[in-house]
């Protein structure tokens, strides 16, 4: 039985120390004690939560994490982008629902 049609190929870190850095500050913002602060904290910037540029430059994830964001490779900017894209996904339905104009396309 055929269960995956494709698995994404393991990309390896380069610089170990600030993507730990990085992926630290998202899966804090995105845990469940602190992920509703994280959402209005969105709101009060203005800002949609799939921008996560915008969202590093405003120092929402925390004021030095843009900095050692910008010091990675591309290759480990991508796997923090990817990982900061699955975070976003995983928050509650109900807190979604709340935050609905955070996660609008329009």
């Amino acid at each position: 039985m055929l269960t995956a049609l494709r698995e994404q190929g393991a990309i390896p870190v380069t610089d170990p120390q600030n993507y730990a850095a990085v992926r630290s500050a998202i899966e804090a913002a995105f845990s469940a004690a602190r992920v509703k602060d994280f959402l209005r904290s969105l709101q009060r910037a203005g800002l949609r939560i799939r921008d996560f540029e915008l969202v590093l430059r405003k120092g929402i994830l925390g004021a030095a994490i843009a900095t050692e964001y910008d010091a990675l490779g591309n290759g480990d900017q991508g796997l923090i982008r990817e990982f900061y894209l699955a975070s976003l996904e995983k928050v509650a339905p109900e807190l979604r629902t709340k935050f609905f104009k955070l996660y609008a396309y329009y």
